[in-house]
């Protein structure tokens, strides 16, 4: 018998030590003795010897009408004629059998689409608009007493929302708009509040489901506002540090949900990098949490060869640290970005104050950045009080 005891094995286990024992023998020498017939500690076979160490909730016989418990495997005992002696069947009691058949209906609805729209105005074939999103956080959960602002899913998406409004609203109708999420757009990665990577416990505001479903809406909202001032609009997700797992969803569920709309492309591969070209400017878009910006311009001139060489202005898009940085390398320059969220305990614990706002970056076709506009939390606060 291996050492790794199967649920057959522990079962005949606890059936010669019930028949060794009714012929006379004393509890110590059954355990010795089949200790050494099976290659076993005497405690081993000490803990195997009840029939009911093996009736735990983990392996009795569901009732027949409990939709709670999931059956996952089944153990039976033969006897010598062959015959079964004993069964166990397996289950998981966490299974919740009606919450599965709604997630199941859900899949199973059709689909929500968005109609095509048509553009309106007059637009700029010479400039793009750049609209970088640093790190939203969508779902964290902040305490003024503690940290000095109050945040939550609901300042979160109206933060997001308001601040691209009143950027695309204030920029110059370029023709196409790059809608760049950098990364972290939802706090967490999972129903537990951690994120995926790191297993780190965060300060969450309300369950997961809500918020990923309150943060595809803001990412909608933000579209529709692009696409009244934008003939074409891009839209890339970052797959971040605490988003590793939600940020894939969100591509997919906006590429569906969009799919019939020929002005607005989401880019859903699922690739830590991400590219854009638009004349002679190449842009790269990078989380920041697994490449280092000194290492952004080669990979980029890698990845890139073509573009490379046919392009003069090149630039990186990063978030993750949350506030503003900017080198120029050769050829290359790397960016990260500010955020709207609000600090965390952990974020305040350490000090971190730097400011929180988002911008809007107009690259003209030839000769790169030729404008910059920035809306900061204040300036949205104070316009909702007004």
């Amino acid at each position: 018998m291996s050492k790794v005891l199967t649920d057959e094995h522990k079962a005949l286990l606890a059936t010669e030590y019930a028949e060794l024992r009714s012929s006379g023998m004393k509890a110590e020498d059954v355990e010795s003795c089949l200790a050494v017939k099976y290659a076993l500690s005497t405690r081993t076979v000490r803990r195997y010897r009840s029939i009911e160490n093996l009736t735990s909730s983990d392996f009795e016989m569901p009732p027949a009408d409990d939709a709670t418990n999931f059956v996952k495997g089944t153990s039976t005992l033969y006897d010598e004629h062959g015959k079964v002696k004993l069964k166990w069947v397996k289950t998981d009691n966490k299974f919740d059998a009606e919450k599965v058949r709604e997630w199941l209906e859900d899949l199973a609805a059709p689909l929500p689409k968005v109609e095509p729209s048509k553009a309106t105005g007059s637009y700029s074939d010479q400039t793009l608009t750049i609209l970088p999103m640093g790190d939203p956080h969508v779902g964290l959960y902040s305490w003024n007493a503690e940290t000095g602002d109050d945040f939550d899913l609901d300042i979160a998406t109206t933060d997001l929302c308001g601040a691209v409004d009143r950027l695309v609203k204030t920029t110059p109708p370029s023709k196409e708009c790059l809608i760049a999420n950098l990364g972290d757009f939802y706090h967490t990665d999972n129903n537990t509040g951690e994120t995926s990577r790191g297993h780190n416990k965060l300060d969450t505001d309300t369950r997961w489901a809500k918020v990923l479903g309150a943060g595809l809406k803001a990412m909608r909202q933000c579209i529709a506002s692009a696409l009244e001032h934008h003939e074409k609009v891009t839209v890339i997700n970052a797959i971040g540090n605490h988003d590793d797992h939600s940020s894939l969803f969100l591509s997919i569920a906006l590429a569906n949900i969009y799919e019939n709309e020929p002005r607005l492309n989401i880019i859903n591969t699922p690739t830590i990098t991400h590219y854009y070209r638009f004349g002679k400017n190449l842009i790269g878009v990078h989380h920041g949490h697994t490449i280092k910006p000194d290492k952004l311009p080669l990979l980029m001139a890698t990845d890139r060869p073509q573009d490379w060489g046919e392009t003069t202005n090149r630039l990186w898009l990063c978030g993750h640290i949350h506030h503003l940085s900017k080198k120029e390398y050769q050829g290359v320059i790397v960016e990260t970005f500010r955020t709207l969220a609000g600090r965390d305990a952990w974020a305040a614990s350490m000090g971190y104050k730097s400011g929180r706002d988002m911008n809007a970056i107009v690259l003209h076709k030839e000769f790169g950045e030729v404008a910059r506009y920035i809306v900061s939390v204040e300036m949205l606060r104070q316009a909702a009080t007004v």
